[in-house]
């Protein structure tokens, strides 16, 4: 059993908590993404959260932060995949094809986790929509290059990682699957509510490297240091490295396509999935979503497992693997668990 593996929490399912309605998969009749109806008091806000990047498993942890967020929260919450346009399997490989970005005309809050998506007018034109009515977002990980290219609406979406969350592409800051992350508060923005209860957020996926954002305009709630190891334990590097420490979770404020408005985004460069068996890098993403949905952000907010999650180590697998993995919607379903599974061969770089 690999390291990883051995320090997955264990995850126990709710006593008591009401399943909600769901779409099922295109073979069943329904629609190619899930849709998660608020247990018990509902508040009112719909999240929807893009996922489709091929290295850091959205697929196992959309549905699992949106289970929490529905069944503990009251949010209603629909979850999209890059989905396969010939065996209907989510297949984070098929850059352009994510059905169901329709539903962001009703969003409160998207919450997105793409890499380097190429997506055609009639899809895109809803995530463009999204931006020029300036509504919040959450964006982890890949989301700092969510699009590879485009220009839809005369908007260029290469650069969306600069224009809204504050930064592109740019390095690894420190030797990845070699070296982890960990972050630290920012002192002066200690008491900001998506920082309520957080207190120790560790990363396996590593800190990202950051230059364009404006870190006098932004908050920067937390910083990053690089750790020796991925394990939890190990140290931050001596050196120059960690000075001064990277951007790890800050809140900015983005303009529209047309620059008629004005919205908000929360980036953090953590959230490969196994970077959320932590649960304060849980905790983080619902405050956040309860920050930018204009709610008052619970002081701890419950971010207990409501499925078990035993999430795939990243990497970028075999361009097969998830057509053979046939991983379908309906797979993520309240009760079920598709994120128990042997970690993927991960390509050689």
């Amino acid at each position: 059993m690999s390291f990883f593996k051995k320090h997955v929490a264990t995850a126990v399912l709710s006593a008591l908590f009401s399943y909600a309605a769901v779409h099922v998969s295109p073979a069943n009749g329904g629609d190619p993404w899930l849709v998660f109806e608020p247990a018990g008091d509902a508040n009112g806000k719909h999240v929807v959260f893009v996922s489709g990047d091929e290295e850091y498993r959205g697929e196992e942890s959309c549905p699992m932060l949106a289970k929490i967020l529905s069944q503990h929260h009251g949010f209603k919450c629909t979850v999209l995949f890059s989905i396969n346009k010939e065996t209907g399997c989510i297949d984070p490989f098929e850059l352009g094809n994510t059905p169901g970005l329709e539903n962001l005309a009703t969003a409160d809050v998207m919450i997105l986790c793409t890499r380097w998506r190429i997506l055609p007018d009639d899809q895109i034109k809803h995530i463009y929509d999204f931006l020029e009515a300036g509504k919040p977002l959450i964006a982890f990980r890949t989301a700092t290059h969510a699009f590879k290219t485009g220009d839809y609406g005369g908007y260029d979406w290469a650069n969306f990682g600069k224009k809204v969350i504050g930064e592109n592409w740019l390095s690894h800051h420190g030797q990845h699957k070699v070296q982890g992350g960990r972050g630290f508060i920012v002192e002066k923005n200690a008491q900001h509510p998506i920082l309520n209860s957080v207190q120790d957020v560790f990363t396996t996926s590593d800190i990202y490297g950051i230059a364009a954002l404006d870190q006098e305009a932004a908050t920067i709630l937390m910083r990053g240091g690089v750790t020796e190891t991925l394990d939890p334990a190990s140290q931050l590097v001596a050196g120059k490295l960690n000075d001064p420490m990277m951007p790890f979770a800050w809140l900015k404020d983005y303009d529209s396509p047309s620059g008629k408005a004005q919205g908000k985004c929360f980036a953090t460069t953590g959230g490969a999935a196994v970077d959320f068996r932590g649960e304060d890098l849980r905790r983080m993403i619902v405050n956040a979503t309860f920050h930018l949905a204009g709610l008052d952000v619970p002081e701890k907010a419950n971010v207990e497992f409501v499925d078990p999650f035993a999430p795939s180590f990243y990497g970028f697998p075999k361009s097969d693997y998830f057509v053979k993995r046939n991983l379908r919607v309906e797979d993520f379903e309240l009760g079920k668990s598709a994120s128990s599974y042997p970690d993927p061969k991960i390509l050689k770089k």
